[in-house]
């Protein structure tokens, strides 16, 4: 315990952030922070999807977010993994951004829904190749009894796109979050971090500072 207290959570320079001239959608906030983070650390896009399994328990896993536009934050994956089958049972899902070095953070849940078939296969046609290989593999979070049955699987899976390189899986779902809130934060060393929520009310957005 003693040294978890002793590392530093953020670096001694943060930025700013001043709630009262945020823009009123969330969406352009958020993409100013993610372009800022971008130039100072790795896998600005990568995010915590949060879901519930079947008993109701709370899961969660980090992904790459790959768009946000008029129809939410999407991530994809397939529609048998364990996060596609919870999304069809439970479709809801928390999406987490976390930037120590920039000692932010952006919260975001609600609904969940499945893109059309073509830009889901637009999605997977898009992935570098080993990626794609990847995704043909198939058996995603079941038990591997020997290490051997992947290698069989991963070179029948890249014998595979090679020959159908513009064949995307019928499971492969791009999946869109359409936020209910957004929540920013800046961290402080001061320890009063700043906080802003948006809600989403009627046809737009009500803007809530919140204690830290």
């Amino acid at each position: 315990m003693v040294q978890l207290r002793g590392w530093p959570s953020f670096p001694e320079e943060l930025p700013g952030f001043t709630p009262e001239t945020a823009p009123p959608d969330p969406q352009a906030l958020f993409l100013e922070w993610l372009t800022e983070a971008g130039e100072h650390v790795l896998a600005p896009h990568a995010v915590t999807l949060s879901t519930v399994d079947a008993d109701g328990a709370p899961d969660a896993r980090v992904v790459i977010l790959k768009d946000v536009g008029p129809d939410g934050w999407a991530v994809a994956t397939s529609a048998e993994s364990p996060k596609g089958l919870q999304l069809r049972k439970d479709p809801r899902a928390a999406l987490t951004f976390f930037w120590p070095g920039r000692g932010r953070q952006v919260r975001l849940r609600g609904p969940v829904s499945p893109a059309t078939p073509e830009v889901s296969a637009a999605d997977f046609l898009a992935r570098p190749p080993a990626s794609r290989v990847e995704a043909f593999i198939g058996h995603q979070s079941q038990v591997l009894h020997d290490p051997a049955d992947l290698e069989a699987a991963a070179a029948e899976a890249q014998r595979w796109v090679e020959e159908n390189p513009d064949v995307a899986p019928e499971t492969w779902t791009r999946y869109l979050v359409d936020p209910d809130e957004v929540e920013f934060w800046q961290a402080s060393h001061d320890r009063r971090h700043v906080r802003l929520r948006y809600r989403k009310s009627g046809g737009g957005w009500v803007r809530e500072r919140l204690w830290p």
